[in-house]
């Protein structure tokens, strides 16, 4: 029998807090390995508890969820983080995503696409949101090309992106360029890593305009 995906959740709003765990319980294949309000507490109990995926909030109390990023992936190399946020600025994306965040969603994702996407970053994607994915579009856009090759989008990584920015989910991207679904993981996966690795978040900021 298949475990289910351990999810911890990492929200200060009490309400959203209750509807997320009851969403985790309720949902097959799906068990909510611990909730917490702020940052500090998460940090002090994860490690010794590590669930299979974070959702991790950014506007926390008082340590933010971008640094609890940074340390939580210090503590846990292995952890999945996903944020999940009302916050879409290109500071709060890019920091979090150098930090070690595995995807990014807006709060206002359906339930439905929220579980798809703890699965699909349970499975080594980078999910995120198509309008998330449209501040990346114009990132790359705006800074233009890069002198090394390996760090610029390769035509099918911006037709992957693209898509995403359009509202599909990676299922119909697959089916629209004829691929298979890990295929169209991949590309996002090597997206996330050239954002990554440049290491260079206020330059990368600097080209959101």
């Amino acid at each position: 029998m298949t475990q289910p995906i351990r999810v911890a959740l990492v929200e200060d709003n009490p309400l959203l807090r209750r509807q997320l765990a009851q969403l985790l319980q309720n949902a097959p294949g799906f068990h909510c390995a611990g909730v917490f309000a702020d940052a500090e507490t998460a940090l002090a109990t994860l490690p010794s508890h590590p669930p299979d995926v974070v959702l991790m909030d950014i506007q926390l109390p008082q340590m933010s969820g971008v640094e609890c990023v940074a340390r939580l992936k210090a503590a846990l190399p292995t952890v999945n983080v996903l944020i999940l946020t009302v916050y879409d600025d290109s500071e709060s994306i890019f920091q979090a995503l150098e930090n070690g965040a595995n995807g990014y969603l807006l709060k206002r994702t359906p339930p439905a696409e929220l579980l798809t996407a703890i699965e699909d970053v349970q499975r080594g994607g980078a999910p995120m949101s198509g309008h998330i994915a449209r501040l990346v579009v114009q990132s790359f856009h705006r800074r233009g090309p890069s002198p090394r090759s390996s760090e610029n989008l390769t035509p099918r990584e911006e037709e992957v992106l693209r898509l995403v920015a359009q509202g599909f989910i990676n299922k119909e991207i697959a089916e629209r360029l004829t691929v298979g679904v890990e295929t169209v993981r991949q590309h996002l996966k090597n997206i996330y890593a050239k954002l990554h690795v440049k290491g260079r978040t206020e330059a990368a900021m600097k080209f959101f305009g």
